[in-house]
């Protein structure tokens, strides 16, 4: 998929409501994401088969059985390889992936072996990237397992404290895999963070918390262990903020 402005923009989006706000915004492509609030997980097939019946631009499939590490038991991986396969037979446009060894390197096994599970699918190395022991080490094995790109914040909390390490990982990417840029991005960053590394593609989420509409509320019990008020809070994909993000990149 080319472009004819750049950077392609990736919006992360819980659910089907957040894949349509951020199209409607201008978004070039979705990674579809369920509990954000974990840094997300697999979201269900129904989800899916929903945004491939509503969605006008591609969108990838985050496979990531649970919050946590990414360092997964043999259950957990196959539950991944069935997933992949599963979103394969669908027809998404890509799957979002990482797993580690315990030393902190990719596991190059078992990334390869989701590599070919995928088949014709984009397949991004997600933020597992960002803890890994030797980063540079770690493109090599990315690239080595076929991985199309890898999402990465730089090693650090935000774009702009890792600037220096994703420009250099642009510049050892070269055109064997792509960077996707991410971290804490902001209209007032977004654009400074591609001038300074040459990113052609960057992601962020655009997130506001709404109170819900239910009349009816027992202040007595919670179901997520978040505070009480969690279920009458809901967090959703804000199309102007993405709207606003889309031009301060491009501007």
């Amino acid at each position: 998929m080319t472009h004819a402005r750049l950077p392609l923009i990736e919006i992360c989006v819980e659910g089907i409501d957040g894949l349509l706000a951020a199209q409607a915004a201008g978004a070039d492509r979705v990674e579809l994401c369920a509990s954000l609030i974990e840094g997300g997980i697999t979201p269900s097939l129904g989800t899916v088969r929903a945004a491939l019946e509503s969605a006008t631009i591609p969108f990838h499939v985050i496979v990531r059985p649970r919050g946590g590490d990414f360092l997964y038991s043999e259950a957990e991986y196959r539950s991944m390889l069935t997933d992949v396969e599963a979103l394969r037979e669908l027809g998404v446009a890509g799957v979002v992936v990482g797993c580690l060894t315990a030393d902190g390197a990719i596991d190059e096994a078992r990334m390869s072996a989701l590599v070919e599970a995928a088949g014709p699918l984009n397949v991004t190395c997600h933020r597992a990237f960002d803890m890994t022991r030797d980063p540079a080490e770690a493109l090599e094995a990315l690239i080595r397992c076929k991985v199309g790109r890898v999402l990465t914040s730089g090693q650090r909390d935000t774009a702009v404290e890792g600037v220096g390490l994703l420009a250099e990982l642009v510049r050892q990417a070269g055109s064997r895999i792509i960077i996707l840029g991410c971290g804490a991005l902001a209209p007032d960053t977004i654009g400074e963070v591609r001038r300074r590394t040459g990113l052609t593609e960057m992601h962020f989420a655009a997130l506001a918390d709404v109170p819900s509409a239910m009349r009816y509320r027992n202040p007595n019990v919670g179901m997520g262990g978040n505070g009480v008020d969690r279920e009458y809070r809901n967090t959703v994909t804000d199309q102007a903020k993405v709207a606003a993000m889309i031009a301060a990149a491009r501007g």
